[in-house]
């Protein structure tokens, strides 16, 4: 198969890299320097000579305060660059997958969201991957696959965990906010469900993260004890709980935005999610290797 990703830097593209080097597919890796996705002339110039089977979307404007000063750039990544690959996509008979967001959802619900629940983004990123969803969803209805998915870290490039290693070496005490629940997501995990619906041609909605539920203080508290356990960190910290409200922020983040996976699990034959604790874990191992 012809597998051609856009997107070279990220943690996704990163992990997908991985997942595919040894395989039998041809994988071509595009970044913002070999092609500009923004632009419907230029996407197919640089993609009509490799005559993809499948596209894999690992692109996207993930700055989700700077987002709410900078939604032209916004849109123009998440919500019309999308448009633009459906649409070439839908003229080259190719496969797409693209991957979305929990921030599609207004965080109110209180219990692990379905695929098929209402979107209500409350912020200008979120809006900006519902409206990429939208036009995927209408362009190439019965030959794409899109993944929401939560939290992503990875041992490359910058996020969550890499971050709070980082002020636990350095500071005398956190302060992490404790009321928004989600999922963390091992971008290696991701990667390999976006392997499967490629090669599979899965087609539909589905939702990836690990498995479990967390805070953001969950989170750190975990990323703490594992590092010490792995020699990443050299002493604890206290590490405090706090509201939203103490930590205010451009962009409205949504409070609960656990995504319901059962469909993923059925769908994803050759990935099944695991622990995000365990996940964790391993990306420490690896961390440190």
């Amino acid at each position: 198969m012809n597998i051609v990703i856009i997107g070279k830097s990220g943690q996704l593209a990163f992990e997908l890299s991985r997942e595919l080097e040894n395989s039998e597919h041809q994988v071509t890796f595009l970044g913002r320097d070999d092609i500009d996705i923004t632009s419907s002339s230029d996407i197919e110039e640089k993609l009509s000579p490799l005559e993809a089977d499948v596209l894999i979307n690992a692109s996207a404007y993930t700055a989700v305060d700077k987002a709410e000063e900078d939604t032209d750039a916004c849109n123009a990544i998440n919500t019309f660059a999308v448009k633009n690959l459906a649409n070439f996509c839908k003229a080259n008979g190719a496969f797409m997958v693209h991957v979305s967001t929990d921030y599609v959802f207004n965080g109110h619900k209180g219990s692990p969201y379905l695929t098929d629940d209402p979107i209500e983004p409350q912020g200008a990123y979120g809006k900006s991957k519902a409206e990429g969803e939208k036009a995927l969803l209408e362009i190439l209805p019965e030959a794409s696959c899109l993944i929401r998915t939560a939290w992503v870290y990875s041992s490359h490039g910058n996020n969550f965990v890499k971050t709070m290693l980082r002020l636990m070496a350095d500071k005398p005490q956190l302060a992490v906010i404790d009321d928004q629940i989600g999922t963390p997501t091992w971008a290696k995990g991701l990667a390999e469900a976006c392997v499967s619906a490629a090669v599979n041609n899965t087609r539909g909605v589905y939702h990836w993260t690990d498995e479990g539920v967390a805070s953001w203080y969950d989170f750190a508290l975990a990323i703490q004890e594992l590092g010490i356990d792995k020699g990443l960190l050299n002493k604890a910290i206290p590490v405090l709980p706090i509201p939203s409200s103490q930590y205010p922020t451009p962009a409205k983040r949504p409070h609960y935005s656990v995504l319901d996976k059962q469909t993923a699990r059925e769908a994803f034959a050759s990935c099944k999610p695991t622990h995000w604790r365990k996940q964790l874990a391993s990306m420490l191992d690896e961390l440190k290797a």
